[in-house]
């Protein structure tokens, strides 16, 4: 590129962004007014949002974060209630104004540990604060924080994960490095292997190692520090690791690759001393293991295997270890769907697991004496953040959160035996009261070569089956994610719904939640099968006596984008299109935060023609549809150039077409403000090119 076209693109940039930081206010403020009745992107910011949960170990109290956004603030507040399980009034533990996660019950029930950045804190540290209420007490004080915590079994110390350089030997020296890296001038960084950042941020050249600190509070102790392994740099949670009963061993999630292109993450095994050689538990599977979970006796290690390798949607099974002689079963070989997080059973006798199932997350049961007969627990609608307790010889305890497209995450009681659901939180009466949902119902049409394709079908409030409606069709994003019945924040269906469309959101193929040939079959050319589907889609849409075919429209983000700018190059129905953080070319997106690991199928540079042919500006020639591009700066997982160069792709055609660009957001529109500009912009665009409301 020349100094001048440089000069010029920066120039740009930079218009860009200064019109979408000084539009966002006037944008909010003129927005159509919006029945009072409906839920609008305003009032769904104004409900509470129930995260983290936990359950006593008696089974008698319940934790759940909650958080509530502050407009003016543009922020969340997150607290720690408390909720009994038998049924009452929930109470609030914590009011900092810091954020306050990740609650998890001591195992003598009387205190929680939870993680926290209050007063002067600069990183997330330990908390323990009791149940029965009083002040917080700070346990850790680390200058590279603490996150991802867990109780030993006796009550005496807790595990966390701290990111640290390994080079050096105490914390003294770790916050000095802190220190001089966060004053200097210099702001250059380098590497040296590959993965280099992951969805929002750059990875530095710490790694995430286990520790243990007293309850007493004091100096941590190192527990994988000295293995040669760590935990995972892109990601890790509570569910990376798992402690014994006996507090004497904790096995671990570690990439075992050495050369940052071919990751395979393995479950480690190792004393909690740290004080032995550690031993990798699934060494002869070359593909991803994880979530490893001791019994509660102590017989068995539950955990996760996949087997194709670098495949992030490949079925996950569920397998079991017999710690004493190793031999390893297969718990899910009759489920051909992909097992999550792990729950046992208090008893010992089965595990539980949230699993997305048809468009459903639903709870399904695992039986030792039954292997390879899963049952699932719950039917509809979705649930999850499962929390069992009890004693072994008891019937268990057990909370969860329930959703659907138009329920936002409640706490319930769940029978385990039955799958009867209880309420136990109420935060959303009041927000949520007068506010009149679209009815939600799940069709099956043809799709590509004929195979059935569930597609959610959300109607307008108020809805008449006797006159025309516009529709918004929504293509959901991964590709090998599923559209669950379940409450989505950034793009919720009601919301558009309110609008006066009636909105659709298929699973197209390469969805989860329909088995591994389903989820597998857009592999490695993602574009004929969805393409397909979503034409069926269309088609079936316009054949019902409801739908108005001269007002649609598409939106769709990241597939869902790259889905979107598939449409553009070919043939379709929609009079506009939606690009949200789309993938627009496949060469670019070697630069991605995934863009080193080999390609299962084939590299670029091996086949080029044909990996021209799965990338949307290969028909850059054929766009005629006006578009809306929207890309956030901080996206690592589709770089913001995708967004530029299909935007300037649009402009040099001469198709109506805006770009808006956001630069504190990465992947998602997470802050509040943003969050409404994007509604406010979304809808705009649609209703100019397909008007709202019943004919």
């Amino acid at each position: 590129m020349n100094r001048t076209a440089a000069t010029a693109l920066f120039a740009a940039l930079v218009l860009v962004a200064t019109a979408a930081a000084t539009a966002a206010p006037d944008a909010a403020q003129t927005a159509p007014t919006e029945p009072s009745d409906v839920l609008s992107a305003r009032k769904m910011w104004s409900l509470a949002r129930l995260g983290d949960t936990a359950i006593s170990p008696d089974g008698k109290l319940a934790a759940v974060t909650v958080t509530r956004y502050d407009l003016t603030e543009n922020r969340g507040l997150t607290d720690i209630w408390l909720v009994p399980v038998a049924g009452g009034p929930a109470r609030q533990l914590t009011s900092d104004k810091a954020a306050d996660g990740s609650p998890v019950f001591s195992p003598d029930g009387r205190s929680i540990a939870f993680l926290s950045k209050r007063g002067d804190d600069k990183e997330t540290q330990v908390y323990l604060i009791p149940v029965d209420g009083g002040e917080a007490r700070r346990l850790t004080q680390l200058p590279t924080g603490a996150d991802a915590i867990k109780w030993f079994p006796d009550g005496r110390r807790i595990a966390f994960v701290s990111s640290i350089w390994t080079d050096l030997v105490d914390w003294q020296d770790q916050a000095k490095r802190v220190k001089e890296r966060a004053e200097s001038k210099m702001s250059a960084r380098s590497w040296d292997r590959a993965p280099i950042s992951y969805w929002d941020h750059y990875l530095d050249d710490r790694e995430p190692h286990l520790f243990s600190v007293s309850v007493e509070g004091g100096e941590p102790q190192a527990i994988t520090r000295l293995s040669g392994h760590s935990l995972s740099r892109r990601s890790y949670s509570s569910s990376s690791y798992d402690i014994s009963p006996d507090g004497l061993e904790v096995a671990f999630v570690a990439d075992v690759d050495r050369s940052g292109v071919e990751p395979n993450y393995d479950v480690i095994t190792l004393a909690a001393c740290g004080c032995k050689p550690p031993r990798d538990l699934t060494a002869g599977n070359r593909a991803d293991d994880g979530s490893p979970a001791y019994s509660p006796d102590g017989k068995w290690l539950a955990y996760t295997a996949q087997s194709i390798p670098t495949f992030y949607a490949d079925r996950a099974r569920l397998i079991l270890v017999d710690r004493a002689s190793g031999a390893m079963r297969d718990l899910s070989v009759a489920l051909n769907r992909s097992v999550g997080d792990l729950e046992w059973r208090p008893d010992s006798k089965a595990l539980y697991s949230a699993i997305d199932d048809a468009a459903t997350n639903r709870i399904w049961r695992f039986d030792l004496a039954a292997p390879g007969q899963p049952r699932a627990i719950t039917t509809t609608p979705s649930f999850g953040s499962l929390a069992v307790a009890g004693s072994g010889g008891a019937k268990p305890a057990a909370v969860a959160l329930r959703q659907s497209f138009s329920e936002p995450p409640t706490l319930v009681r769940l029978d385990l035996a039955s799958g009867a659901a209880t309420r136990l939180t109420d935060f959303n009466d009041g927000p949520l009261e007068g506010v009149r949902m679209g009815k939600v119902e799940s069709v099956t049409y043809p799709g590509s070569g004929g195979a059935p394709i569930q597609m959610w079908v959300v109607y307008p409030p108020g809805f008449d089956p006797a006159k025309k409606y516009p529709v918004l069709m929504l293509l959901h994003g991964g590709p090998h994610n599923g559209i669950q019945d379940a409450m989505q924040w950034r793009w919720n269906a009601q919301v558009f719904a309110g609008w006066g469309y009636v909105v659709t959101w298929h699973n197209f193929h390469g969805s989860s939640g329909f088995g591994q040939a389903f989820a597998d079959s857009i592999n490695p050319d993602w574009i004929t099968k969805p393409y397909a589907d979503t034409i069926a889609a269309a088609q079936w849409v316009t054949a019902q006596s409801w739908a108005d075919a001269d007002r649609m429209v598409a939106a769709g983000a990241s597939y869902g984008g790259f889905l979107g700018a598939t449409l553009l190059g070919r043939p379709h129905p929609f009079k506009a299109l939606v690009v949200h953080a789309g993938v627009y070319n496949k060469y670019t997106q070697v630069a991605a935060d995934f863009g080193a690991e080999k390609d299962r199928f084939f590299e670029f540079w091996e086949r080029p023609e044909e990996f021209a042919r799965y990338s949307p500006h290969s028909s850059a020639g054929n766009f005629v549809t006006p578009t809306l591009v929207l890309h956030g700066q901080q996206d690592l997982r589709v770089p913001v150039n995708h967004g530029i160069e299909l935007f300037n792709a649009l402009q040099k055609r001469g198709v109506p077409s805006k770009f808006v660009y956001f630069p504190d957001e990465n992947h998602w529109i997470l802050k509040p403000q943003n969050s409404l500009y994007w509604y406010a912009t979304v809808r705009e665009w649609v209703e100019k090119y397909a008007p709202p409301g019943a004919r």
